[in-house]
């Protein structure tokens, strides 16, 4: 299950990233729903992702 965490509040390493128009504004409206930034939604979506991805 995806749940909100705290850990990447400092998260300061800048980065370009391109999304689809559809990824992004499903993104943008997760993030304002559960009240965190667009930035913080990413770096918790990825940090899930590699948690549990299949190559461990």
């Amino acid at each position: 299950m995806f749940k909100i965490d705290n850990e990447f509040k400092n998260a300061n390493v800048p980065r370009t990233i391109r999304f689809t128009e559809k990824l992004f504004n499903q993104l943008n409206k997760y993030a304002a729903k559960n009240d965190v930034s667009f930035n913080y939604l990413v770096l918790q979506c990825c940090k899930y992702a590699m948690d549990n991805a299949d190559d461990k």
